[in-house]
């Protein structure tokens, strides 16, 4: 049985490429969710104007990837304490979010976000959103599998492939197995 979930943690390029590659991911997907015009496009998404975030859609096996796990991984991936703002990339469309899909869900993201605040893994309140899941859009087709496709482009040299490394250090165990 298959579990769906939908995080923003910045440019979703960089969380697309991130989580393809966990065991027990069945799909990733870019998109838009948590805004107020249907159908927004990247270029409107852009300007901040819509309320967007960018954000990837997730299907994942709980008995393989807990969705615990999964957060875990999210959280690692990038800042959680910066508002509005990932790197370079600022702007609500990259807050950080995750938009849960039941009380289950939102009851494990307040477990998970409390035992990184009592780590004091950034040294910061981390100030992800948490919100029920809205309606998802899906990216526009250049924006799906990015860093896959572009792995020698600027953008993913300096910011998606040190995040790649991070998650192979950091998540061994948790990535799929080679082919």
């Amino acid at each position: 049985m298959s579990e769906t979930a939908i995080l923003g943690g910045g440019c979703f390029w960089c969380m697309e490429a991130a989580i393809a590659q966990l065991a027990g991911v069945s799909a990733v997907q870019s998109g838009y969710a948590g805004g107020q015009i249907e159908n927004s496009t990247y270029k409107e998404v852009c300007t901040g104007a819509t309320g967007h975030a960018e954000v990837v859609q997730v299907d994942f096996d709980p008995a393989i990837l807990s969705f615990e796990d999964l957060l875990r991984v999210f959280f690692t991936m990038h800042d959680p304490t910066t508002l509005n703002r990932q790197g370079a990339d600022i702007g609500t469309q990259y807050r950080s979010v995750i938009f849960y899909m039941d009380a289950a869900q939102k009851d494990a993201a307040e477990t998970i976000i409390a035992e990184f605040e009592a780590a004091g893994t950034w040294g910061a309140k981390i100030v992800t959103e948490l919100s029920p899941a809205p309606v998802f859009y899906p990216a526009e087709p250049e924006h799906r599998q990015y860093f896959a496709r572009n792995p020698y482009s600027g953008y993913c040299n300096a910011v998606i492939a040190p995040k790649i490394v991070k998650l192979r250090e950091r998540f061994a165990s948790r990535l799929r197995k080679p082919a």
